[in-house]
This record gives C-alpha cells, sequence and structure tokens, in this order.
C-alpha cells in the first residue's frame, strides 16, 4: 500500500513523540531509591508519624504549585517545564542519600513535589497536543496508557535493580543511580516535539489561568471530568507510598521487597497496557473495574500473606487502568484553550485527596495493621462505583 505524502509526515512525527514520551516515562521512574526510600527513613529513625508528614508535605507542595505551574505551561513552553522538573529531583535524591535527615528529607520531598507540579498538567497538555495536530487525537488514551506503562517497567526495572545495587553499595549507591536516572530524563524531555503557539506578550500567566477556569465553570461535563480523576487516581497513588511496608508486614525479609513489589508493579503495568481497548467500557464498565479492583485491595491486603499480594497486583492493574480513562476522558472533553490549566486543576484534587488520605493512613496506621488500613482505604472505590452506577442508571 502507497501512503501519501501527508501520512508519511503525520507517521513519522506521531513516532517521534511517542518514541520521546515511552523514553521519558520509563526513565522518570527508573529511581532506584523508589523501593527503599520508605526503609531508609524508617532506618533513620523516623516515626510513621514522620513518614507520613513527608508524603503530606510532599502532596501540600503539589497543592500549592499545581494550578499555577498549569497556567505557566499554557502561557510559555511545556517542553521547558518538563526537563525543568527532573533537575529539582535529581538535587532532592541527592540531599537524602548525602545528609539523611529529617529535615533533608523535608526539603527532598518539596523538591520533589515541585517538580511532579512541573509536569501535571504539561506532559498530557503537549502530547495530546501533539497527536490533535497529526490527526491522532483518538489514539491519546492508547498512547498515555503505553506511556505509562513504560513508566511502570522503569519502576519495576529499578526494583529489579535495587536489591544487587543495595547490597553492593547501600543507600548511597541506590541514590546515586537515581540521580542519574534524573539527569538522564531532563536531557530526554528537550528532544520533545512542540508546535503550539503560547499566549501572546503580556500577562500571559494570568491569561492562561482564567481563559482555563472559565471553561471548567461554564461546562458541567467538563467540571464532572474534572472531579473523576482525583476520585480515581488519588487514594492507590498515595497507598504506593506504603506498599513496601505492607510487603514487610507478610514477614519476607528486606532483601525480597523489592522483588514483590516488582509483583505488584506487574498488575499495574498490565493495566496501562490495556488503556486502548478498554475506552469501549463506558461509565457503567468503569463503575464495575473500581468495584472489582476495590474488593481485591481489600482482600490481598487482609491477607496477610506474600501470596494475597497478587490480589493487591490485580488492584493496582485496574485502578491504573481506571486513571488513564479518566484522564482521556477529560482531554477529550477540553477545548484547546487552558488544557495544561484545567489537567492541574484536577491534579490539585488528586493533590489534595492524597493528603487526606496520607494524614487518614497516619492516624488508622497507629490503631491496626498496614493490612487493615489498606482494606479500610478501599471502600472510597466501592462508593466511587456507586455513585458512577447510579449516573449511568441516570443517563438510561
Amino acid at each position: 500500500m502507497t501512503l501519501s505524502p501527508a501520512r508519511v509526515p503525520a507517521a513519522v512525527g506521531e513516532r517521534r513523540l511517542t518514541a520521546t514520551l515511552y523514553g521519558y516515562m520509563f526513565l522518570d521512574d527508573f529511581v532506584l531509591l523508589y523501593p527503599v526510600y520508605a526503609l531508609l527513613f524508617a532506618d533513620t529513625g523516623l516515626s510513621l508519624w514522620q513518614i507520613s508528614s513527608l508524603f503530606a508535605l510532599w502532596s501540600v507542595t503539589g497543592v500549592v504549585l499545581e494550578v499555577p505551574s498549569g497556567a505557566w505551561a499554557d502561557a510559555v513552553s511545556r517542553r521547558l517545564l518538563l526537563w525543568l522538573g527532573p533537575l529539582l529531583t535529581a538535587a532532592g535524591f541527592a540531599l537524602w542519600v548525602l545528609v539523611p535527615s529529617y529535615g533533608a528529607f523535608a526539603l527532598g520531598f518539596v523538591l520533589w513535589g515541585a517538580r511532579g507540579a512541573l509536569g501535571s498538567g504539561a506532559l498530557e497538555a503537549l502530547v495530546y497536543d501533539e497527536l490533535d495536530r497529526l490527526g491522532a487525537a483518538g489514539r491519546y488514551a492508547r498512547v498515555m496508557g503505553r506511556a505509562r506503562a513504560a513508566g511502570l517497567v522503569g519502576v519495576m526495572a529499578a526494583m529489579a535493580a535495587a536489591g544487587p545495587v543495595f547490597a553492593w553499595g547501600g543507600y548511597p549507591a541506590v541514590g546515586a543511580a537515581s540521580v542519574l536516572a534524573c539527569l538522564l530524563t531532563a536531557a530526554t524531555a528537550t528532544r520533545f516535539p512542540e508546535h503550539r503557539r503560547p499566549f501572546e506578550e503580556g500577562d500571559r500567566w494570568a491569561a492562561a489561568l482564567r481563559s482555563g477556569l472559565a471553561a471548567a465553570r461554564g461546562d458541567r461535563t467538563l467540571r464532572a471530568a474534572v472531579l473523576l480523576v482525583p476520585a480515581v487516581g488519588a487514594v492507590w497513588g498515595a497507598l504506593d507510598e506504603y506498599t513496601p511496608l505492607l510487603v514487610r508486614e507478610t514477614g519476607v525479609s528486606d532483601a525480597l521487597v523489592p522483588y514483590l513489589l516488582l509483583l505488584i508493579w506487574t498488575g499495574a503495568t498490565a493495566g496501562g497496557l490495556l488503556a486502548g481497548p478498554a475506552e469501549r467500557l463506558g461509565t457503567r464498565g468503569l463503575a464495575a473495574l473500581l468495584a472489582v479492583g476495590a474488593l481485591a485491595l481489600a482482600a490481598g491486603a487482609l491477607s496477610g500473606r506474600p501470596a494475597g499480594l497478587v490480589l493487591v497486583a490485580v488492584a493496582f492493574g485496574g485502578f491504573q487502568l481506571a486513571t488513564v480513562l479518566a484522564d482521556a476522558q477529560l482531554q477529550h472533553r477540553i477545548e484547546d484553550t487552558g488544557r495544561a490549566t484545567l489537567t492541574s486543576v484536577a491534579g490539585l484534587g488528586t493533590e489534595l485527596a492524597t493528603v487526606a488520605v496520607y494524614g487518614a493512613y497516619a492516624v488508622l496506621g497507629g490503631m491496626a495493621s498496614h493490612g487493615t488500613v489498606f482494606a479500610v482505604l478501599a471502600v472510597p472505590y466501592l462508593v466511587t462505583a456507586l455513585l458512577l452506577a447510579a449516573r449511568a442508571r441516570t443517563r438510561r
């Protein structure tokens, strides 16, 4: 079959975009500190309350910077924010291993939170707009599902490498490898294509912010799509930080923790890869997906056995898939103006809900086991599933 001249550049452009995106996502999550940093905090002498306060500080930083950074991404270059952010994380990781202390951990999480805010909204908006320019916006869910899967492959590769690297050089070795991964992520981000025109000179940031918020106020279905993102992504995104403690509670040695975490993230990776075909699920299908994930999470966490982590992996796969689908619904409902801003508004909701989960975990963790806390925090997904099912019945 002969391709038309118009299709050849479009195909080449899409390949460049997706190759850069997948490489960026893989390197961004290829951080050997991921499976052991909760253990680093505990080994430094931090209590569960102190560890939870660090996670909360991480999210609070995102709350403060999320929407302003999204408006900034609409006002200037999104690619600029995507390579600047990983440099902040590199500095934070270096602090953790050079001067391990509560203050250094806190500053590192502030830098990491700033990095997350810079990328949140900017990445989704850049990818959607570039796909739309190439006539491929309908493939956004498939592309982002694969991108998130690439990120999780990076997480799993880091988990597989963390064990031997940690055994060889301890926390300094895994910290150095994590800093290097951040630098490579920043270098990869410079290769993103970007053809959009930022706002005109003048008060560009304020104009981008006003435009995005006005769109959300004027469209009820858009507001619902914005709210669905935190409802789906916040709880399991927060529980992710406690999975090493859940795994350790099953009675395995610390050396096996990274490998059992690998099992959990294999499930999440599979969920990302299913995003393309699953986009046809609809509201009732999404409700069923969340309900099954909630039940699997509760059953697996309460088992108290390593084998129960298989169900936790199934749950994380369902939640990852639901997160991609919620993001795709949001992007399809946003007009071009203010895309990064509105995506960041959804991200703000996620950060606020995540802070609440960290607080709840700190309270519940003082009274019950990690498995029990995971099961209790599966309940919000059942509530969301019921609300979605009710909305689907109303539409019918």
